[in-house]
C-alpha cells in the first residue's frame, strides 16, 4: 500500500482490517497517536496471525 497523503494511523489500521470503530473514544485516541512504524508492526502481526488461522474461521462478532 502506498500512502497518498499525510499518515493517518486509524485509516491505515482500518485498511488492514483492524476493528478500530468498535473501540471506545479513549482507545481510538491511543491508536490514533501511534507512529507509522508502530502501525506497520501491528499490521504485520495481524497479517501473520491471519495467515496462520487457516481457511475457515468465524467472522461474525456480536456485541451484546
Amino acid at each position: 500500500m502506498t500512502p497518498t497523503g499525510p499518515f493517518d494511523a486509524l485509516d491505515r489500521l482500518r485498511a488492514a482490517g483492524h476493528p478500530i470503530d468498535l473501540l471506545n473514544e479513549g482507545q481510538r485516541r491511543v491508536f490514533a497517536g501511534l507512529t507509522e512504524p508502530e502501525v506497520d508492526l501491528l499490521n504485520s502481526i495481524k497479517a501473520r496471525l491471519d495467515d496462520a488461522s487457516g481457511e475457515v474461521e468465524g467472522q461474525e462478532l456480536k456485541i451484546v
